[in-house]
């Protein structure tokens, strides 16, 4: 399920770097150890970076408006539930400069999967990583076979590690191609933009970089992909915040409902 986190900002204004999904991630694993799920178990969550009206500055993304949201989605709904009592027990939450206090949640209503696709990234897309024997800073031209590849073994063998799908449902996923838009990547390059770039990846005290991609796509593969990318990301490094995606033309904000007991002002919150 994916929910959407709506922050008041108590100091507008306050800046956070251009990337910022490794502070959410430090804040996200802190969130867990008031929970029944160990830091260190794979929950298969994801998350985006900060939405809100900014402005841009040589210290970084300056957030100018009263309200600012996060996307957070799991595979299970429990996972999201007690992240969601673990942040409401808080009353005020730093990351970086912002002082930001958590007021309600919004949940997103999916629609119907099938088994085409097109997605925008919100958050950078990561091919490669160790496990894969790749080096996570490798550039990959995302039209190549080896791209859509690295992301179907990535997602199987997520999959696989949830323990949600059995054997039979797993034989069923073998189709997957990621075709990128082209023209949306002809006019990148020939405006001399950047569609890759490298990301720090602050993990166990020590920072790694990643190269993350962001641009259109369709995705060819079976609903129930479908749904898992959605629910906890494609590609790599996932859980630091990496390869969240949503539906090209389509406003998330018009396919929300209030979620539980979260889903109300934050004065009846506190009651």
């Amino acid at each position: 399920m994916r929910v959407r986190i709506i922050f008041d900002l108590r100091n507008r204004g306050a800046v956070l770097p251009f990337y910022h999904q490794h502070l959410f991630s430090g804040f996200i694993k802190d969130l867990l150890t008031d929970t029944s799920f160990g830091v260190d178990d794979n929950l298969f969550y994801n998350f985006s970076g900060l939405k809100g009206q900014t402005r841009v500055s040589r210290k970084g993304l300056h957030y100018c408006s009263r309200k600012v949201t996060l996307v957070l989605s799991a595979l299970r709904t429990e996972v999201i539930d007690e992240l969601l009592d673990s942040l409401f027990s808080r009353e005020k939450i730093q990351i970086g400069e912002l002082e930001l206090v958590p007021e309600t949640v919004e949940q997103e209503l999916m629609p119907e999967q099938r088994e085409m696709t097109k997605y925008i990234c919100i958050s950078p897309l990561v091919v490669s990583s160790p496990r894969f024997h790749r080096d996570t800073k490798e550039f990959i031209v995302p039209s190549m076979d080896k791209f859509s590849d690295l992301l179907y073994d990535s997602t199987l063998t997520r999959m696989e590690e949830s323990g949600h799908y059995t054997d039979v449902e797993m034989a069923e996923f073998y189709k997957f191609q990621l075709v990128p838009d082209r023209r949306y990547l002809e006019k990148i390059q020939k405006e001399e933009k950047k569609f890759a770039r490298i990301y720090p990846l602050d993990g166990q005290g020590s920072e790694v970089e990643v190269r993350g991609y962001t641009f259109p796509f369709v995705l060819y593969a079976h609903p129930q992909v479908q749904n898992f990318i959605c629910n906890c990301g494609l590609g790599e490094y996932t859980d630091y915040g990496f390869g969240m995606l949503d539906f090209a033309h389509s406003d998330p904000t018009q396919r929300t409902e209030a979620y539980g007991k979260y889903g109300y002002s934050i004065e009846k919150n506190k009651k």
